[in-house]
């Protein structure tokens, strides 16, 4: 099973897993497009050759800002760092925990406390020993850096016992979710030693996956060969990796023909151009999921009358219409139709009603335009227009305000109205109460928690994954969530792929690019 983002306490150092946070991604891409796109047009005939010596020429719009997992997060960046660090658990085709760095792992008879055997005779890039003390560490250091983004996600882990190659996890309460929690996105495992010193292992990552960096320039470009020691390695046919920060969107495609990149994350408005262009087009499976955020704790939010008129007011096909080219769908939840945690229940509540928008403003106090809104983004985004435009049809004033820095008063719960969106979690829970917990980080009305959601993702916690009362609960949460007054889901946006046909498909694992068994041909 998986999920989605997860609870920490408001931190600037958090990075959005989600579409504001791919904004940022895009504008920094952007920004750095006149330094790049000369740069590659002139290397032009060495990557075309490169090619056939089948390597590896990715393009990304989430290039990452930070090499440190700790600090880069369980952002979407977390494809491009697991180039480099490998975790306890993976992901696979069904979304369920299975073996990475550790072999196998077991529960105590009570639920609170979780041993992980790890693989034999494995090392870091370094050469440091990959055992229970590199976990330990890894744990550690994710709860108490000063920069981490993750320690939020770590609350259920209360101490860590290094035992050889036995890591045993002392819980904090029961908690059956933790193997799908410690996988590619929350805890990526650093060399101990090269961790020692952070701010260099930012910028020269150590770590046990299946690549080796190279080279690295910053927000750039990063340089990588095969790790010839990864655990994996025979299923590794992929000699070398250039990975580079994207340049404006609409050269991506013209790079993928001319053979300067043979892989590249692109918009929906890309896809057309990038099938004419013989490319492969494809969605990897994927948890984004957009929403409208609104703190209860400020006025006009604090009156539930006009949190419904909101609520009314949106209709979600627009977005996918204008949006995604066909590619996304609508969604009042942040987990796909199909997908365990998905609630059949609640997806038809507060389907779009202008008229009972317009009632339920009146029934507030307030006339046509009575009502004016400061809509607070990161950067130029169609969907602050599109709301803009429904909200303006209820009598509804919106103003759209950029905030270059919007990430410091989002996180510190300071903004009334904005924008937010995730690629999710591969723990369901996390996903959940990273939305609707009282500290989740994609709650921008904290303290404040739907009632009844506290007990309903404890008993979630409190449930095997292979409980076949699993889906229930975990739905019955979903629907308490769902109770939340301070959010308001659109739709779900693609995880939009194109590549040369050279590269062989890739495991259709959700939210994850993983490079197990794929081939480019020359290699």
């Amino acid at each position: 099973m998986s999920g989605r983002l997860t609870p920490r306490s408001p931190r600037p150092a958090l990075r959005p897993a989600r579409r504001p946070g791919r904004l940022r991604a895009a504008a920094l891409g952007t920004a750095l497009a006149t330094v790049l796109v000369p740069a590659l047009a002139a290397c032009g005939g060495d990557a075309a050759s490169a090619s056939a010596g089948g390597g590896l020429k990715w393009t990304s719009s989430y290039f990452p800002t930070h090499w440190d997992p700790v600090v880069s997060g369980s952002g979407a960046q977390f494809r491009e760092l697991a180039l480099v660090y490998a975790s306890l658990t993976r992901t696979d085709e069904n979304g369920k925990a299975v073996p990475d760095l550790a072999k196998s792992w077991e529960y105590n008879a009570d639920g609170d406390q979780i041993t992980f055997h790890l693989r034999p005779d494995l090392k870091f890039s370094d050469g440091e020993p990959v055992d229970a003390a590199a976990v330990k560490a890894a744990i550690e250091r994710a709860q108490k850096q000063k920069n981490s983004a993750l320690f939020g996600d770590l609350t259920s882990i209360k101490s860590v016992d290094a035992n050889g190659l036995d890591a045993v996890l002392h819980l904090s309460q029961v908690d059956y979710q933790i193997p799908q929690l410690l996988g590619e996105r929350v805890l990526q495992i650093a060399s101990p030693k090269a961790a020692e010193s952070p701010d260099k292992l930012d910028q020269s990552p150590v770590g046990a996956g299946p690549f080796i960096v190279t080279q690295l320039v910053p927000g750039t470009k990063t340089v990588l060969k095969k790790n010839p020691d990864y655990w994996d390695a025979k299923n590794i046919h992929i000699d070398n990796v250039e990975l580079t920060s994207a340049p404006d969107a609409s050269t991506v495609v013209s790079g993928l023909q001319t053979g300067v990149y043979n892989f590249a994350d692109i918009k929906p408005s890309q896809a057309d151009a990038a099938k004419k262009a013989g490319l492969d087009v494809f969605v990897q499976p994927g948890f984004n999921a957009n929403n409208i955020s609104l703190n209860v704790n400020k006025a006009p939010f604090d009156d539930d009358k006009v949190v419904d008129a909101v609520r009314y007011a949106i209709d979600r096909q627009e977005f996918v219409d204008k949006l995604t080219f066909g590619y996304g769908s609508a969604t009042n939840q942040p987990f796909p139709k199909g997908y365990v945690a998905y609630d059949p229940e609640s997806e038809n509540n507060y389907a779009y009603d202008p008229a009972k928008s317009k009632k339920l403003l009146a029934e507030a106090g307030y006339t046509s335009g009575k009502l004016k809104l400061n809509l607070v983004i990161p950067a130029e985004d169609p969907q602050a227009e599109i709301v803009q435009s429904q909200l303006a049809k209820v009598g509804i004033s919106v103003t759209i305000k950029i905030d270059k820095n919007w990430a410091t008063p989002f996180f510190a719960k300071d903004l009334t109205f904005s924008l937010y969106g995730t690629t999710g979690r591969d723990s369901a829970a996390q996903t959940l109460t990273a939305h609707f917990g009282p500290n989740g980080p994609l709650n921008l009305s904290s303290p404040y928690e739907p009632g009844g959601f506290d007990a309903a993702i404890a008993k979630v916690r409190q449930t095997p994954l292979d409980s076949p009362d699993y889906a229930k609960v975990l739905q019955a949460a979903t629907r308490a969530g769902l109770e939340s007054k301070a959010l308001v889901f659109t739709y779900s946006s693609p995880n939009l792929i194109a590549k040369s046909k050279s590269i062989s498909d890739l495991p259709k694992n959700p939210a994850h690019i993983d490079w197990t068994g794929v081939t480019i041909d020359g290699n």
